[in-house]
């Protein structure tokens, strides 16, 4: 089997890169600076800590519109690109930067950020301080993994998006035994956690939610030792791991299948596809609803991102080869998915599984409509739900838009990604672009069906008993999904 030979690095020449005059440390360090400052703050004082974070946020969301401006579309060289001698003698550096790909995710985290924040606005009354400093770190990581053009960082600062949620709670929040002690709403019965995840294992709304908890960190962490185990290979065979020599370095076609087969194991799961997507229903149901969005948005994405930014141009022989096995995935995955949603009871889990097939700006809202009845009604069974038109007409109408764009309606966003995936489709298999078309169709039969048996039909107030339509806050949050959702370029 034949070896790259070790690569000495030398700082890469000026013309790799494009100049410019942003500094990537701003959106970066914002929210980290952000997240110190609540620990300073009395917990009595949730409504200061909720502002500070929702400043913080909207800060950082500023940042990215200056790339945006100063960014080069002509050039796929990386830009902005800043660099930290961090483990020299091991050639390990931290080199940052963005391109056209990963501009767009720094985006869309600043831009969820704020509304997560606001989502979870009137659950913060307890445990305010933990909610806004996980949120921020997180902010920080997201920006940070979008931002690094090196893999070995990429893995550490994507493994650490989870920490955020893995904590022990604070020791007036326990029962006697040191347990937490929350009841079900409708069970009546309690669950004694002795360690739970923040966003899952406090906010979560069900009985189950910290095997849901531990079910994510370990499939996530499970798929993602393969890719540590590939990049650790990559070190000892070319004594680097900075990504644009990597993009210059020849693997034999062997050694690239292996190294892809790691790479996939990892991504595979992040994103996620069939069969490793067990976790992700039961995560998002589990979930509060700040942490589907943030699920939905963008963590699901990072798998996708993954591909793009290192398996295609770092193994193109291998992903050649396995193309045809992607297609049959993906198509299976589409199918697959659009059945099981057919046949579920639970509002989110309809979402959770659609996300799995359709993975778009309109899921997230669709997250957010979900999270809207739950807070009134405390509830996700669709069968509780019905006649919601006459009650709360402006979320019938909000709700519908949102239906309409997760069936690809032209005149939607969602329409044009799903329509050039596709076309391209079509151009290299076109049994594969058929075979997609159909979990459209798919998508339509239960987007309808959902929006039917919540909207229409005759109030049950048997089992609803509080109706009250969309505030200021809500409205405001769903605004920029309207625009987003109907904007057509």
């Amino acid at each position: 089997m034949a070896f790259p030979k070790k690569v000495s690095l030398s700082w890469l020449p000026p013309e790799h890169f494009s100049e410019c005059y942003f500094d990537l440390s701003g959106p970066i360090l914002c929210p980290v600076l952000g997240s110190i400052t609540p620990l300073f703050i009395p917990n009595s004082s949730i409504r200061l800590i909720r502002l500070i974070g929702l400043c913080v946020s909207l800060i950082t969301f500023l940042y990215p519109p200056v790339p945006r401006i100063q960014f080069d579309p002509s050039t796929a060289n990386s830009q902005f690109v800043e660099s930290l001698r961090w483990l020299p003698y091991e050639n390990i550096h931290l080199y940052m930067g963005i391109d056209g790909l990963s501009l767009f995710f720094v985006i869309l985290t600043t831009f969820l950020i704020p509304i997560c924040i606001s989502v979870g606005w009137s659950g913060m009354r307890s445990f305010g301080k933990e909610y806004i400093t996980a949120f921020l770190i997180r902010e920080f990581l997201m920006i940070a993994v979008s931002c690094m053009l090196d893999p070995l960082l990429f893995y550490v600062l994507s493994e650490s998006v989870p920490i955020p949620m893995f904590s022990k709670g604070p020791r007036e929040a326990f029962g006697k035994r040191g347990s937490l002690v929350r009841k079900h709403s409708i069970s009546g019965r309690t669950t004694e956690p002795h360690i739970f995840f923040w966003w899952e294992g406090v906010w979560g709304s069900r009985q189950r939610k910290i095997k849901a908890a531990y079910q994510f960190f370990l499939y996530t962490l499970l798929g993602s030792v393969f890719m540590l185990l590939a990049i650790l290979l990559i070190l000892l065979q070319t004594g680097t791991t900075d990504l644009q020599i990597l993009l210059t370095t020849e693997f034999s076609e062997r050694r690239q299948i292996l190294l892809w087969i790691a790479f996939f194991a990892s991504f595979a799961v992040k994103v996620p596809m069939v069969p490793v997507h067990i976790w992700l229903p039961e995560a998002h149901v589990e979930a509060p609803t700040a942490g589907s969005v943030i699920l939905a948005g963008i963590l699901l994405k990072l798998g996708t991102y993954g591909f793009l930014r290192f398996s295609i141009p770092m193994f193109p022989e291998a992903t050649l080869c396995f193309t045809p096995f992607i297609y049959t995935l993906s198509a299976i995955a589409i199918i697959y998915t659009s059945l099981t949603t057919l046949r579920q009871i639970d509002l989110k889990k309809i979402i959770a599984y659609s996300s799995v097939a359709h993975m778009n700006l309109v899921t997230i809202a669709l997250f957010l409509c979900v999270g809207v009845l739950y807070d009134r009604h405390k509830t996700r069974l669709v069968r509780y739900y019905g006649g919601l038109v006459s009650t709360m007409p402006n979320f019938s109408t909000i709700f519908f838009f949102f239906t309409l764009a997760n069936m690809s309606l032209p005149g939607t966003s969602s329409f044009i990604g799903e329509f050039l995936i596709l076309v391209g489709a079509f151009q290299r298999n076109s049994l594969v672009a058929t075979l997609a078309a159909l979990g459209m169709i798919l998508g339509a039969a239960y987007s309808l069906w959902l929006y039917n048996r919540v909207v229409s039909g005759n109030l049950k107030p048997d089992f609803l008993y509080k109706f009250s339509d969309l505030n200021g806050r809500e409205v405001s949050i769903f605004l920029p999904f309207l625009v987003g959702g109907a904007t057509v370029r």
